[in-house]
């Protein structure tokens, strides 16, 4: 269930009287989810911007339509809306839009890649670089590929051995190792060049 405060209701009920032409209600819906980056995101919709698989609560002069995908990570979800001396803010507290943590039994690649999203690429981003995952073997090895600012740069070895696979070895016990799968040569804009 989403929570909307009677003030945010008030607040998108005067915007929908206000936008003019053929808005039907407010679209929600998760950018991201599941991710550090996760976001809520709220726009006017039209009949026709209607996918059919929407959840839709009745706010009384408008309805509220939650993207059906994204429906798991907005659940428990509330809007707000206050007014303050500088004019309005518009809060939405989504506890599930950023997902939870795998379960130490789930498999280790999707355990590797929270921590990719959730610790490491927000870390590598401070130097426009981030990693990806390219596979998991059956023995627990890891292969990673590096992009952006850490393509192609003179400490992605130092990034990867003393940062990312320490941080993933202690985390995840099972991995036996970690290798780097990235062509350095064609890093186009390494953040230290080589």
């Amino acid at each position: 269930m989403i929570e909307i405060s009677e003030p945010a209701r008030a607040y998108f009920s005067h915007l929908l009287r206000t936008q003019g032409g053929d808005a039907v209600g407010i679209r929600m819906s998760a950018l991201h989810p599941g991710t550090p980056r996760a976001d809520a995101r709220l726009e006017f919709c039209e009949s026709g911007d209607l996918l059919g698989d929407e959840w839709s609560l009745d706010c009384g002069e408008f309805t509220l339509y939650v993207d059906g995908a994204s429906m798991r990570f907005l659940e428990g979800a509330q809007v707000d809306y206050r007014t303050e001396a500088t004019g309005g803010q518009l809060t939405i507290r989504a506890p599930k839009i950023k997902g939870a943590e795998p379960a130490a039994g789930a498999p280790i690649a999707e355990r590797v890649q929270y921590l990719i999203d959730a610790e490491i690429n927000p870390m590598l981003a401070a130097h426009r670089g981030h990693v990806a995952l390219e596979s998991v073997s059956a023995d627990g090895y890891v292969a990673l590929r590096f992009g952006g600012g850490c393509q192609g740069c003179g400490m992605a070895d130092v990034t990867l051995k003393q940062g990312i696979e320490k941080t993933l070895r202690e985390r995840i016990p099972e991995i036996r190792g970690i290798g780097d799968a990235t062509d350095h040569d064609k890093g186009a804009a390494p953040y230290i060049p080589r």
